[in-house]
């Protein structure tokens, strides 16, 4: 059985065991503590680790096995998505408001009592907006902001934090968005964390976690491709 490691911020700030040490259970824990600096986040991502951790946890780094992903050339649009695109009158956008999108993706869920989005959490991905890492896609009707997503931009790679919708399809407009400019700017893959039913239905698919850390090293280092255009 694999042992928890404890980060801390009095050393190398993007270092992570290999992810092969992950537990099994709970799948693809990794690491502890550490804290949400910009260095270490973006050094997690590059390595194929992300944080996830309730209020009252410490900081937890997963890396699970396999790995849900989307190339964008297998994004599937089903017949009622296409309808929804087309008549609920939804427009969409890019980085128009980062914090908005931040601040209803942290909003309670009906399917729980919290979030897993903390102030901790929530300032840190501002940090990397601001930095120019993290981006976000609104989904509009009228001026009401009625769904969107935001993720975390390195090399040729979106890592996909989380969405929200307040209207029928409203997410799925601003994914749609997203495998859009993905295709347009030359990104290869959007990594989904964890597989789920409603993933699988939009074309995600899981990879052992072997072959997305070695997708990761063929391209998520070098210009970001998200920032240009």
């Amino acid at each position: 059985m694999g042992r928890l490691v404890w980060l801390s911020d009095t050393h190398d700030l993007t270092w992570f065991p290999p992810v092969s040490q992950a537990l099994k259970e709970p799948d693809g824990l990794l690491a502890a503590g550490g804290g949400l600096s910009p260095e270490r986040l973006l050094a997690a991502y590059r390595q194929g680790i992300f944080p996830w951790y309730n209020a009252g946890q410490p900081v937890l780094w997963w890396s699970p096995d396999p790995r849900s992903v989307l190339f964008p050339a297998e994004f599937r649009i089903s017949r009622s998505l296409s309808k929804s695109l087309r008549n609920r009158g939804y427009r969409t956008s890019i980085d128009a408001s980062f914090a908005a999108v931040l601040d209803a993706c942290a909003e309670p869920r009906a399917s729980g009592p919290g979030t897993w989005i903390t102030p901790a959490m929530a300032a840190a991905y501002r940090q990397l907006h601001a930095l120019g890492h993290a981006h976000s896609i609104e989904t509009w009707r009228a001026d009401q902001l009625v769904g969107g997503l935001y993720g975390v931009a390195l090399g040729r790679v979106f890592f996909g934090e989380s969405m929200f919708t307040r209207s029928r399809d409203a997410s799925k407009a601003a994914l749609a968005r997203l495998v859009d400019e993905c295709r347009a700017r030359g990104i290869v893959v959007i990594d989904c964390q964890v597989s789920s039913a409603h993933l699988q239905s939009l074309g995600s698919r899981a990879l052992p976690r072997a072959e997305f850390v070695k997708l990761l090293g063929q391209h998520v280092d070098g210009a970001c491709v998200w920032a240009k255009g």
